[in-house]
């Protein structure tokens, strides 16, 4: 074996490392992977780099976590428990108590991503799927996704991805959106007021892991009538709520 076929097979042993113990571990920085490794830094700033860029880590308040390329490889990111399993029912009871579609999504190279989705009975159907990726400051799950994110990071996804115009009622200004992000961490919760689409209205509230980082968003959507004034209140709480459930079932202690 050659030196170069050498240090290519340290560095893929490597990287693989890294996945298999982020599996394990859910979320490790930077200096945390190193020392557990046994990696020099050098090494894991390219490798973590270079993992991240492909999409299969991400990066949350300087912790690294398991990236969407993981779930396309094995139909499911884990994180511990398999967040989409975990989900799945707790989303079907949002959906029976509300009688709106209900989604999980995650954030992943600065789009909000739906991970699962649940259905609600009736002729209104939402035009999504999972997999769907959708800008963040015209939807709830994105609003709530971004808000949670360092200031760094949010101002690299503002450059990135600008402000696509949906609806004359999309937030199109970096100065609106800020704020709009302040008012969702205030709350606990956003909503997308027919900023999407036309006629539809979501609301969406943030899930969080063992580390108290935001791991997904929970959302319903459905049309303007469905989530009037007078059942909005009823809505927003049964979405936080279910999002309460989603954190504790992977840890979350506040």
């Amino acid at each position: 074996m050659s030196v170069h076929e050498d240090n290519s097979s340290t560095a893929v042993e490597r990287a693989l490392s890294i996945l298999e113990t982020l599996a394990q571990r859910n979320s490790l920085s930077h200096a945390e992977l190193c020392r557990k490794l046994d990696i020099p830094k050098s090494t894991a700033t390219y490798l973590l780099a270079t993992l991240e860029r492909r999409g299969y880590l991400r990066r949350v308040e300087g912790k690294y976590h398991l990236g969407l390329k993981v779930l396309d490889l094995s139909r499911g990111a884990h994180t511990g428990e398999d967040l989409q399993e975990i989900a799945r029912p707790a989303l079907q009871q949002l959906v029976e108590r509300v009688h709106l579609t209900a989604h999980l999504a995650v954030l992943d190279r600065g789009e909000a991503v739906y991970i699962v989705k649940v259905e609600a009975p009736g002729f209104f159907k939402t035009d999504t799927w999972v997999g769907r990726r959708m800008p963040v400051n015209s939807t709830a799950v994105g609003k709530v996704l971004t808000a949670a994110l360092p200031e760094a990071e949010r101002e690299a996804i503002i450059k990135e991805r600008g402000f696509k115009k949906q609806t004359p009622k999309t937030i199109t200004t970096q100065a609106r959106f800020l704020r709009e992000l302040e008012k969702v961490r205030a709350q606990g919760y956003a909503i997308d007021d027919e900023e999407n689409s036309l006629g539809g209205r979501c609301v969406a509230a943030p899930v969080y892991d063992s580390a108290g980082a935001v791991a997904g968003s929970v959302g319903v959507s459905g049309t303007t009538a469905q989530s009037d004034p007078a059942h909005l209140p009823k809505v927003i709480e049964a979405v936080k709520s279910a999002a309460r459930k989603l954190s504790q079932q992977l840890g979350y202690r506040p």
